[in-house]
């Protein structure tokens, strides 16, 4: 009876040779960024735009800003704008 793994593998790549040993005749391949993190990786920054810039905003800017952030909303452009200022404005 052991423990069952939760379905999550780490990818890990070789470390790479630097031209001395017995990996000389191996040719290292990187691993795209996308693999570590399922092709989604969090921006640094929150988002400082004002109530005015995101209500001013346009549907592409939107579509851009929701899709940085991991979330993808249908609807037209005012429902968006509510979703976003929603979910990046803090209340006063």
């Amino acid at each position: 009876m052991g423990v069952e793994p939760l379905g999550l593998v780490a990818k890990v790549s070789p470390t790479p040779s630097l031209g001395s040993g017995s990996n000389d005749d191996q040719k290292a391949v990187p691993t795209p960024a996308w693999t570590w993190c399922g092709h989604f990786q969090m921006p640094l920054h929150y988002p400082k735009y004002t109530k005015a810039e995101y209500e001013a905003m346009p549907e592409w800017k939107l579509d851009c800003l929701l899709k940085d952030y991991g979330l993808s909303v249908s609807g037209d452009v005012e429902q968006k704008r509510r979703f976003a200022m929603g979910a990046f404005l803090w209340p006063c």
